[in-house]
């Protein structure tokens, strides 16, 4: 897993990599997974199975905000083998540290992360009713390409689904150069 440096009560620590073998991050994840998403959270086990995935395979990148050893925020996406599309996971920040940049500097590390790995966009969902994340993402050039009916459960709501192009591609759709 990745996380932020040392900084400024105010400021926004820069995202930096950490292995995901951390019990210490482990747990501090966790509880910020349950924290934000409550029913929705992905169980402590879950999270372990990414983590490991993201330490043994490569196709999956986790990322997290800390000041000191205390985890502020995470984010993770799935990069596949870089020929496709990426998929922003999960972006979570903790209530209290919200507003201070976190949750941006997450999602640009990660966009970066799957430019690099040669992914050709990078898609995600998001609640509809949420406004705030949608806004972030959007000013990081994500723009709506559809919905999915029923997608979130507790309370029930759909998906807005969000596409960030990092490369053009040619060809009909569904082509792609190898």
């Amino acid at each position: 897993m990745a996380a932020a440096s040392d900084s400024g009560a105010l400021a926004c620590p820069p995202a930096r990599e950490r292995t995901g073998h951390d019990p210490a991050d482990l747990a501090q994840v966790a509880a910020l997974e349950e924290e934000v998403f409550a029913t929705q959270a992905w169980s402590p086990r879950l999270l372990r199975c990414e983590l490991d995935a993201h330490a043994t395979r490569g196709d999956r990148r986790y990322v997290v905000a800390a000041q000191g050893q205390e985890v502020l925020a995470y984010a993770g996406a799935y990069l596949g083998d870089g020929a496709g599309e990426a998929d922003l996971l999960v972006v979570a920040t903790a209530p209290w540290a919200r507003r201070r940049g976190l949750a941006g500097t997450l999602v640009t590390t990660l966009v970066d992360d799957a430019r690099r790995a040669g992914c050709r966009s990078v898609l995600l969902e998001v609640r509809e009713s949420n406004a705030v994340a949608r806004r972030l993402y959007q000013s990081h050039g994500f723009e709506v390409i559809g919905r999915r009916r029923r997608y979130y459960a507790d309370p029930q709501e759909d998906a807005v689904v969000m596409r960030l192009v990092l490369r053009e591609t040619t060809g009909p759709v569904g082509a792609e150069v190898v």
